[in-house]
């Protein structure tokens, strides 16, 4: 078996005609991908607002792809889903109002948690105490409290107090505030509408609430029990999962490659994962064996 290496050694182990052949970008492929994801909301959705036999039982599905299009945003803040940067900007604006996470402000959240993955001081997504530590805090997690919350704070001190933090630019305060004040008075506006139709209600926020829980366990797993260390291929999780979760998730349970070379696209990373399956530390065979893993940690 091969010496493991660490991610640095690794990339640079790589020749240039590699490199170049996982970094590209396509439309086409981000297109298709996204096409198939939209068609399988959309007909949810028909299926609700139509109100066909058992349609609330519609609202599972409906709800895991509302919350999993975190994953898309995500991808969009790498400026690789698609080659076209408008394509990669507009999607990520759509997924900040499906969602409540505003796209500017998370593009710098998510590069610093690249930058300072699993560091207890300076990765982002640890600031407010990090990873749930018993099990009572491991179901608040779940449910989704933390992060409706934090996303409706963030919000609202971006939209009207003061912006500060070290991973956000002073250069885009104005567009955070901006961005934040169109998202809060959208949301306003479907608040409103409740009064003369609930279909929101039934086609967005109660699946958002649904499908949180389904979005918090798989994030979970991506750096959860995972040490606080500088090689990306021990500090995040690769979880090795079936066809239907890495299509909602943009190939993102290839997790450890992905923070091991953050510009290969969502397309290329079953291919950057032969590459680095030898080298992977962190891995679990589904989400369930990591959950129960985690559950058995907790009640230690």
């Amino acid at each position: 078996m091969p010496t493991a290496l660490d991610h640095t050694a690794l990339i640079k182990s790589l020749p240039p005609e590699a490199k170049a052949a996982l970094t590209a970008r396509s439309d086409a492929a981000g297109l298709w991908h996204l096409a198939l994801y939209l068609a399988a909301l959309a007909a949810c959705t028909a299926g609700i607002a139509l109100q066909i036999p058992l349609w609330p039982l519609l609202m599972v599905p409906q709800g895991i792809l509302l919350a999993f299009l975190f994953t898309l945003s995500h991808e969009c803040t790498h400026q690789t889903p698609f080659r076209s940067k408008w394509l990669n900007e507009a999607l990520g604006h759509f997924c900040a109002l499906a969602i409540a996470l505003p796209f500017v402000w998370f593009r710098y959240f998510h590069l610093a948690h690249h930058k300072y993955t699993n560091d207890p001081k300076r990765d982002p997504e640890l600031e407010h105490g990090g990873r749930p530590a018993t099990l009572p805090q491991w179901l608040r997690y779940l449910s989704g409290w933390g992060y409706w919350r934090g996303m409706g704070e963030t919000l609202w001190r971006n939209a009207f107090g003061t912006i500060s933090a070290p991973y956000l630019p002073e250069r885009r305060y104005a567009d955070m505030r901006l961005e934040a004040r169109v998202l809060l008075a959208l949301y306003a506006a479907a608040l409103v509408s409740l009064i003369a139709s609930p279909l929101i209600l039934w086609l967005w926020i109660v699946p958002l609430l649904i499908g949180q829980p389904f979005l918090r366990a798989y994030l979970l797993a991506e750096h959860g029990l995972c040490p606080s260390v500088a090689n990306m291929l021990e500090n995040s999780r690769t979880t090795f999962t079936n066809r239907i979760v890495r299509f909602l998730a943009w190939n993102m349970p290839y997790h450890a490659e992905h923070h091991a070379f953050p510009n290969v696209p969502f397309h290329q990373l079953p291919a950057f994962h032969a590459i680095t399956q030898d080298h992977l530390i962190s891995t679990s065979n589904g989400y369930g064996e990591f959950t129960a893993n985690y559950v058995r940690e907790l009640a230690r």
